[in-house]
Formats: structure tokens, C-alpha cells, sequence
């Protein structure tokens, strides 16, 4: 057993606190078009997917076809929220630079477009930092919770699905590491999370001790797996 090779980071809910604001602004927009929906039931329905994949399911809701410009009407103005609003979540940076200090590469592969990351990232002051290493659903076929954002991120690295660790805040996204035969260390930030973890996520609360459990605890932890 051998400490993982390659550390994926999720971006949203795993280095930017962007969901609340993301939740606030969904439920706020789908009201005014007749769903009503609070930020919580925005965040159980929404976690994770991608802005095109939950058009359909608005529109199904709705029972009409949503104007061609609202998704980006939308988009538009979370980043104009996020650019003010987010901060990273705690004990994120201070995990980033701990993987760099154990001599692990790192990447980020996210459900959130190019654009909509370089505002966030802007913000929390990683974008030199992440620059070079950031992988989006718009790079591939198919978003989470298909494996394709993780494969094409341990492809640029050289590094195999089997020596990659996934760190995941969503069952979307712990379903796509499954599916791409890696690890996936689920942050639960408020206790028990039994949705992530039937998807074999191995959870934890505390983004500062990361870089611990993946030094001290690696051969433990990836054994649990085999």
C-alpha cells in the first residue's frame, strides 16, 4: 500500500463556499418563475449538477420551455454575486498548500464552467495558484456524475485512476470518482452524511486535516478500499 499518487479537488462546497450563495440565488430565480423553492431544497435538488443538465428538470417542473438566454442571464448573475460574496472554505488553502508540501500534484475538476471558477478563484486569491491545473465539465462529454472530468484530470498528470484520491463534498461528484475507479474522501463539514457515504466516500469533517490523513493514514486508508 502506497499513499495516493494524485489529489483531485472538487471546486464548489470543497474550496470555494459558493453553494450558499449558488442556492440563494436558484431558489430566489426559480420562484419568481413559479417553483417556489428555499435555498435548502435549491441545495438537496441542484448539489453538484451542471447548469445544463438541470435545465430539463426546470422545464419539466415548469411545464414550459424556458427563454434561450436564461441560462446565461442566470450564470451572470451568480458571478456577479460570487465575485463579491464567496470565501474559501475553511482550512481549503491551508489544504492546498499542505498536498503541494507533501510533494503530491494536484488538480481541480469541477461542474462549474471555466468562467465561472476564475471569478471564484479571483476572489478566494488562488487563481495564479490553481493556474494550469483546472479541469471543467465544459473540457468533456459528460459532467458528473460521469467519470470523464476525473479521467481527463489524472490523464494530464500521467497518473492511474487506481493511485488517484478524489475529494468530493457531493454525491454526484463521489459517484463519478467511483465510476472512475478512484477514492473518494467525502467532506461532510456538518457531521454524518449518509447519502455520500453509501457511495463508498470515506468522510471527513475538517479541510486542515487533510494533508494529515492523507500522510499518516494513506496505506490504512487505501487498503479499506481493496
Amino acid at each position: 500500500m502506497h499513499p495516493p499518487s494524485l489529489i483531485i479537488f472538487d471546486c464548489d462546497g470543497v474550496l470555494v463556499d459558493s453553494e450558499p450563495v449558488s442556492n440563494r440565488v436558484v431558489a430566489s430565480e426559480l420562484t419568481r418563475l413559479g417553483w417556489a423553492m428555499t435555498p435548502e431544497e435549491a441545495d438537496t435538488r441542484f448539489l453538484g449538477m451542471t447548469f445544463p443538465d438541470m435545465v430539463p428538470v426546470i422545464e419539466a417542473q415548469l411545464q414550459r420551455t424556458l427563454p434561450d438566454s436564461w441560462r446565461d442571464d442566470l450564470i451572470g448573475e451568480l458571478m456577479n454575486r460570487m465575485a463579491e460574496e464567496v470565501e474559501p472554505i475553511p482550512g481549503a488553502l491551508a489544504a492546498l498548500h499542505g498536498v503541494s508540501a507533501l510533494g503530491l500534484p494536484w488538480r481541480i475538476a469541477s461542474n462549474s464552467s471555466h468562467r465561472e471558477m476564475a471569478v471564484k478563484f479571483r476572489r478566494i486569491g488562488i487563481e495564479a495558484l490553481a493556474a494550469g491545473r483546472i479541469h471543467s465539465f465544459e473540457d468533456v462529454a459528460r459532467g458528473k456524475p460521469a467519470p470523464d472530468l476525473f479521467l481527463a484530470a489524472a490523464a494530464a498528470e500521467g497518473i492511474a485512476p487506481s493511485a488517484t484520491l478524489v475529494i468530493e463534498d457531493s454525491v454526484t461528484g463521489a459517484r463519478a470518482a467511483a465510476a472512475a475507479g478512484m477514492a473518494c474522501l467525502g467532506y461532510a463539514p456538518h457531521g454524518d452524511n449518509p447519502r455520500l457515504r453509501e457511495t463508498g466516500a470515506f468522510l471527513f469533517d475538517d479541510m486542515h486535516t487533510l494533508p494529515a490523513l492523507i500522510s499518516a493514514q494513506g496505506r490504512k486508508f487505501f487498503a479499506s478500499f481493496l
